[in-house]
């Protein structure tokens, strides 16, 4: 299924930022919040694994005007686990546990293969094998619809940062992401 999902043509869209996110997203941060930050990530991505901590903390300091969405775009041909890692962070999150998945396939991307994943869940309290192979493949259509949103989109890598419906461009650094937050909570008319 996954497997044959090609990009979509054409440019970029700019998207409004509630059509970015899912009646069943993974939200990180005040459900509320005035700002919504949505991520379209690959687990086994190292530019993912670099800017997690800058969108972690951007929340987390946000007195509840920032939450973060994040949203599947396995680069599979290029990173082999990526697509089982996804699945994983699924079927933990069905669980209650997908930001702390997240959290540890991103400290981990170098040991994603099924038998790790069976190990990090465990390690969350989670029955190992519900995260890996067919238990895991109940969640390619959520998994699916997330990267086909994102091709739509004209998201060619990871990560790609939306605040508020406007892409974001540059390396994910906070400084970046306080500004362009301000910049939406001003547009919004709520100041910064």
């Amino acid at each position: 299924m996954l497997g044959h999902m090609t990009s979509a043509p054409g440019g970029p869209a700019t998207p409004r930022a509630t059509d970015l996110v899912p009646p069943d997203a993974h939200v990180f941060g005040n459900p509320d919040a005035p700002v919504t930050i949505v991520e379209f990530g690959d687990f086994e991505c190292p530019y993912c694994h670099d800017a997690a901590p800058a969108l972690r903390s951007v929340v987390e300091e946000s007195g509840g005007q920032v939450r973060l969405v994040f949203r599947h775009f396995p680069l599979f041909e290029v990173h082999p686990y990526a697509l089982t890692a996804a699945l994983a962070a699924e079927a933990a999150g069905e669980q209650g546990r997908f930001w702390d998945m997240h959290d540890l396939l991103f400290a981990h991307q170098d040991r994603l293969d099924d038998t790790a994943l069976a190990h990090w869940a465990q390690k969350l309290g989670l029955d190992g094998a519900s995260v890996v192979g067919d238990a895991a493949q109940r969640h390619g259509d959520v998994v699916e619809r997330d990267y086909l949103a994102g091709a739509a989109l004209g998201v060619r890598g990871t990560p790609t940062v939306y605040v508020d419906g406007e892409r974001y461009r540059g390396r994910v650094t906070e400084d970046g992401l306080r500004a362009a937050v301000a910049a939406a909570l001003a547009a919004a008319g709520q100041g910064a």
